[in-house]
């Protein structure tokens, strides 16, 4: 039987998965709440969420990428039928965050680091990884989370380009991130080597940095003067619960036991690489 990947959710990362996985061969079909309002990369087939059922049945490898809502993750909810008629299926890729491990204090984290959600975003994130992982008597299952995540159309050489970047004075506070590339790469390589059994990976990069750090180095590029540098708690009392949150945690990801897991090494191993690359695309010298 060839190769079937159903991506749960056509966003940003699943995308990028969509691409890589119809490059590598596989017959690829995507989801999307309103796909009316979504344009499919050539190749892919794009059809309704609620309407997912026969083509998850059908699936030899699943990604889901979707957040779970107050109620559960969304494919457990709806299709949880269609999964248990999918004999085919091989491999489960769930697509959760490295928010999950909490608060650290600048300390680090890595595979085996348990779960302590500090926000309830979190906390259903590791509701929704305890539900999937419940699935591992039927067929592999890989919990991939993931860090911060920037790409072509979402990083920040486009902040400075639009004048909306701020470089937050707090040297101490490190971001891991992830390029959406890498999560790609890193799927398929998930399922290259996936056998039995379960794992937890962490797709994040191998330089946890400030967010200060990045925006200099990304002015640079760009040939600019960087934005002044601004005082946390200045910045603050302007920032949404949701950057508050995420600037309340403070912790370094490691991800030695996930590479070693998948026997490959990141295309873009620290902010550098990644946002030369993002200039790189948009010169048109990279692929799709």
């Amino acid at each position: 039987m060839s190769n079937h990947l159903v991506i749960a959710g056509l966003g940003f990362s699943g995308r990028a998965i969509a691409i890589a996985a119809r490059n590598a061969g596989f017959r690829v079909t995507a989801t999307a709440r309103d796909p009316a309002s979504k344009h499919a990369p050539a190749g892919i087939t794009l059809i309704p969420f609620t309407e997912a059922g026969p083509a998850i049945a059908s699936a030899t490898h699943l990604v889901v990428t979707a957040a779970p809502t107050e109620t559960g993750d969304p494919v457990l909810t709806l299709h949880q039928t269609s999964l248990e008629a999918a004999t085919h299926l091989r491999w489960i890729g769930y697509c959760s965050t490295t928010g999950i491990y909490g608060d650290h204090g600048g300390g680090t984290v890595d595979e085996t680091t348990p779960p302590a959600p500090g926000t309830d975003r979190t906390r259903r994130r590791v509701a929704a990884e305890t539900a999937w992982l419940a699935w591992s008597n039927r067929c592999a299952i890989d919990i991939m989370r993931l860090a911060g995540i920037y790409g072509p159309g979402r990083s920040v050489l486009d902040d400075l380009r639009e004048g909306t970047a701020r470089r937050i004075d707090k040297p101490d506070h490190k971001f891991s991130r992830i390029h959406v590339d890498d999560i790609a790469h890193g799927t398929l390589a998930a399922i290259a080597t996936a056998t039995t059994g379960t794992r937890t990976l962490n797709f994040s990069d191998d330089e946890p940095a400030p967010s200060a750090t990045v925006i200099a180095y990304a002015a640079d590029l760009l040939g600019i003067e960087p934005p002044p540098l601004i005082a946390f708690d200045d910045a603050k009392r302007s920032m949404s619960p949701m950057a508050l949150s995420f600037w309340g945690e403070n912790r370094v990801v490691l991800n030695q036991r996930t590479k070693a897991s998948l026997n490959f090494a990141w295309r873009y191993p620290t902010y550098r690489e990644g946002l030369a690359g993002i200039l790189e695309s948009e010169r048109g010298t990279s692929s799709e």
